[in-house]
């Protein structure tokens, strides 16, 4: 068996041989990136039934969950860059002023270099193909570190990826967190992190030892706020969209999943029956045997979740749910009313099958409860009260809001992705990937032929009054002072 040293050893081989390969430019090339994106189609496709199996295995998730949150996603992903792939690597013509005589400028996006992505347990196969779907548009060397806590979605991406891309600039680094650690003290181009804040934290202090760029995508507590719909229609609908958010996605192990909802106090029990009667259409009688949710992702994080729902102050809140099932990991889909704001389950992003509903005296009230309290992810607001939505808008601050309904802003390519503040930084999804992983290089030609020739020394007078009117714009004024019509502002006899 090798030693850590041997390991670490043939790691740094890697990557070197890895930066190598970049510097030679032929991950620079369309063709190169074309084909790296057309290995990934094939990949999702010839081998859908292994990522169904290993999801299963690491989650318990049901097929049509896995294609609707993973394997069909990230298709939609992979032909969305292949179809805008030529533009975005064109760049883009820049506007200059008409001062600006016989020069041109572009913007050119060019590749950042060697960059390191690590991807998150919740969706072992979704959050580590998303980012390299965008790093390897941008025409990078990519190193992907999946999460341990996944370890057949792991193993899977480690033994799938190098049939289906170039092995010699795009590599799958398995291990636990001393692998991690190692790897975030390496000098990278760039770092995109998929997890907790507490590990971002560590993330974005290793690469600061380097200057490394980091994108991380967090999470947080996002909240669902549900007015108080006239039509009885709306209601089953809002319900039945965020008691999907919450538990059809992971069981509520989702970054942008319903964390709590804030609703007016008149409206709550009402609100609860609904939910009663939606979770039993979506979940039966008996919801362990309905394969239609996510079991726990280890025993650690069932502790966890089975210690906010054990808190005395806790328990007396369930209003539905609660049954818990160690030996299967396995936690009902349950409800709490009115939790005490100071527990751990009001404090913490809970990432697990429980959802606490928070009363309010009117709606509201819901913008200064979520402005009082970290940025979230996303922020889930069901109405049809236009001057709630506005206020939403204007007076919250968070990655995304979306107005009845949650999580759909994670599918559109078009929309960014990422969160603000302990939510995250940074954005991706379509284009936003690729200029993720890209540099926005400023390029500009100018003739010989023509020059100002106020712009050297020696400075008098007469070039101050040229300097005030070139950067005004000013190209009447400009000719006047040349002429010697226009009265010149000098510089202070004091100076």
């Amino acid at each position: 068996m090798e030693s850590e040293n041997e390991v670490v050893g043939e790691m740094e081989r890697e990557l070197e041989e890895m930066r190598e390969c970049y510097r030679s430019g032929g991950t620079r090339e369309a063709s190169w990136r074309k084909s790296q994106l057309k290995g990934l189609l094939r990949l999702l496709r010839e081998r859908e039934e292994e990522i169904f199996r290993a999801l299963h295995q690491d989650l318990g998730k049901h097929p049509v969950e896995a294609y609707r949150d993973e394997i069909g996603s990230l298709i939609k992903s992979v032909n969305y860059a292949l179809d805008g792939l030529k533009r975005w690597i064109a760049g883009n013509k820049a506007k200059l002023p008409r001062i600006a005589l016989l020069m041109n400028a572009k913007i050119v996006p060019e590749p950042l270099g060697l960059v390191l992505v690590i991807s998150s347990w919740n969706f072992p196969i979704g959050l580590s193909l998303e980012p390299l779907i965008g790093a390897l548009a941008a025409g990078n060397a990519v190193v992907l570190k999946p999460s341990e806590l996944a370890p057949e979605c792991s193993s899977l991406l480690a033994n799938a990826i190098p049939l289906y891309l170039d092995d010699k600039a795009v590599k799958v680094i398995q291990g636990g967190p001393g692998i991690a650690e190692r790897l975030l003290h390496r000098k990278w181009d760039k770092i995109f992190f998929t997890g907790s804040a507490r590990i971002g934290r560590k993330v974005i202090a290793a690469a600061a030892e380097h200057l490394t760029p980091v994108t991380l995508e967090l999470g947080g507590k996002c909240p669902a706020v549900i007015d108080t719909l006239s039509s009885s229609f709306d209601r089953k609908v809002a319900v039945q969209r965020v008691l999907g958010a919450k538990f059809s996605s992971s069981a509520g192990q989702a970054c942008i999943g319903v964390d709590y909802v804030l609703v007016e106090k008149k409206f709550s029990s009402a609100l609860v029956e609904l939910m009663k009667v939606a979770m039993k259409k979506m979940f039966g009688e008996n919801p362990r045997e309905s394969r239609s949710v996510t079991r726990i992702v280890n025993k650690h994080h069932f502790l966890r979740l089975r210690s906010h729902l054990l808190d005395p102050l806790v328990k007396s809140s369930i209003v539905y749910g609660g049954l818990m099932d160690e030996e299967n990991l396995f936690i009902e889909p349950t409800i709490l009313m009115d939790p005490p704001l100071q527990a751990a389950i009001m404090m913490d992003e809970i990432f697990g099958p429980l959802l606490p509903i928070v009363t309010l005296n009117k709606i509201e009230d819901s913008i200064e409860f979520i402005s009082s309290r970290p940025k979230p992810l996303a922020i889930y607001v069901f109405t049809k009260d236009e001057s709630l939505r506005r206020n939403m808008v204007s007076k919250t601050s968070s990655g995304s809001v979306v107005f009845n309904d949650a999580i759909i802003q994670y599918l559109a390519d078009t929309l960014p992705f990422g969160g603000i503040g302990e939510s995250g930084m940074g954005r991706y999804h379509g284009k936003f990937s690729f200029d993720t992983f890209s540099h926005q290089k400023a390029v500009v030609r100018r003739s010989f032929l023509v020059d100002f020739w106020f712009r050297f020394p020696p400075w008098n007078d007469h070039k101050l009054q040229l300097f005030r009117s070139s950067y005004h714009y000013d190209y009447l004024g400009i000719v006047l002072t040349v002429l010697g019509l226009k009265r010149t502002n000098g510089v202070p006899k004091s100076i």
